[in-house]
């Protein structure tokens, strides 16, 4: 319903200076004509004015705060909004919020207000998407891609592309209805090279999706290596802090030990595992199946290999294991007399980045994180383009429509009937309309904003 009016608390939950009500829709004004008393007794509410003065209930005080009303259409969700700013403490936010529900508004589901943005137009659905990416960033280059998104940067490519099929659709529907007038035929090759443009655009986006989605999501990379190698040491050292137990004794980290960190813009979770062995310790037997386990989900493998001992066959089956993944290998201990096979090690991982450390004197922690760097984004550090795709729904949609666009190319290829062509090229105009909204099934929209914040 875009014909009731909706309140929710758009400030953070718990205590705080000042405490946020959002309320958006065409009774905003007179509710809160109800409930507050301007401090100079004005009523009229001139629009994006600050006014300054009580809540009250039955003659008596809620709380003392500072209201603006702002008037359609120009506002987030292109009706009338009214923003009440209260103490933040829990009781105060809680007495206004109860208050202008018995008015008549009703709680907002959540992302609600941004929906409304999308429905009335004031956003497309990838713009919208974007707001609750601004929301959640943790780095300031997943903050900046958000931005850009929310800008239109995205939207802007995806239309540039869906205009292309939309002058080829048009002129292939007049051939195709019009077949004895006097109308200049588009030829295949015309339709093949625009088809050919739109795949190289398609194909652009796809092919750095991948930092996208790194840059939005973060990479999760594991620490993996027998006991006592120094994997919670080195944990530690890239988080610069102690949060992991270190001792001489084998087998101290028994369960899994995440945390977060921003390495060069890059979100990691990072998580430190229970030393991979063969142990008859059942506590530490149930971390070492996590600790496989959390390895076959990992995006990266950091492999911790102990150079002042030689290679034992756990090493051995280590190696084994880490070949077919993407990791680097960081060999801790040279600080004492090396013992390991290097000839080995350099042959095992002739295509892997590896780095000596002395996780003990913190020597060569900051090579390790810029291999992680380099191997993220393939040494290439240009993450600033402002169209990178980096939603996996919207990945998926381009994956779609460069499928559609490839068997489009093959229809003109073989020279088929324009009808026939033509239905491909509306399957891709179609899976490119669900990044932006055009083409997107209602349950879909209540998805995604189903899993935005109360409030936006």
């Amino acid at each position: 319903m875009l014909n009731d009016t909706i309140v929710a608390i758009s400030s953070a939950v718990g205590e705080g200076a000042i405490g946020i009500i959002r309320m958006s829709g065409e009774d905003s004004l007179s509710i809160l004509k109800k409930i507050f008393k301007s401090s100079n007794g004005d009523s009229l509410y001139k629009n994006r004015q600050m006014y300054y003065g009580l809540i009250e209930k039955n003659e008596t005080v809620l709380d003392e705060v500072m209201v603006v009303y702002m008037g359609a259409p120009k506002t987030y969700t292109k009706e009338d909004i009214v923003e009440i700013y209260c103490h933040g403490g829990i009781i105060s936010i809680k007495r206004v919020l109860d208050c202008i529900l018995e008015e008549g508004a009703r709680m907002a589901e959540p992302g609600e207000f941004t929906q409304r943005a999308f429905l009335n137009g004031r956003l497309d659905l990838s713009q919208a998407e974007a707001v609750m990416d601004l929301i959640s960033a943790k780095t300031e280059k997943g903050f900046d891609l958000a931005y850009n998104q929310l800008e239109g940067s995205l939207s802007f490519k995806i239309d540039t592309i869906r205009n292309k099929l939309l002058k080829v659709i048009a002129h292939l529907e007049v051939c195709i209805d019009y077949p004895e007038e006097d109308i200049e035929e588009l030829t295949y090759d015309e339709i093949k090279k625009s088809f050919n443009e739109v795949k190289d655009d398609l194909s652009i986006l796809l092919k750095n999706a991948d930092n996208g989605r790194i840059i939005r999501e973060g990479i999760k990379i594991a620490i993996i290596g027998k006991p006592n190698v120094g994997k919670s040491s080195l944990l530690n050292a890239l988080l610069k802090e102690a949060r992991a137990i270190v001792t001489d004794i084998a087998g101290t980290t028994r369960d899994i030990i995440e945390e977060h960190l921003n390495i060069q813009g890059i979100p990691i979770r990072i998580i430190d595992t229970a030393g991979i062995r063969k142990t008859e310790d059942q506590i530490e037997k149930i971390g070492v199946e996590r600790s496989k386990e959390i390895f076959n989900e990992a995006d990266m493998i950091l492999f911790v290999l102990n150079a002042s001992e030689v290679l034992s066959d756990e090493d051995k089956e280590l190696i084994d294991l880490v070949s077919n993944k993407k990791s680097i290998i960081v060999m801790n201990k040279i600080d004492l007399e090396s013992k390991i096979e290097w000839q080995h090690i350099e042959s095992s991982f002739e295509d892997r980045s590896i780095i000596k450390t002395s996780l003990l004197n913190e020597d060569g922690i900051l090579n390790v994180e810029q291999a992680i760097v380099d191997m993220v984004y393939d040494g290439d550090l240009t993450s600033s383009n402002n169209q990178l795709l980096s939603n996996s729904r919207h990945i998926q949609a381009v994956k779609q429509a460069l499928n559609s666009i490839e068997a489009a190319l093959k229809a003109t290829a073989d020279l088929m009937p324009y009808d026939f062509i033509e239905v491909d090229t509306m399957d891709c105009l179609e899976s490119l309309g669900k990044i932006t909204g055009e083409t997107v099934e209602g349950d879909i929209v209540k998805q995604i904003f189903g899993q935005f914040c109360l409030g936006k």
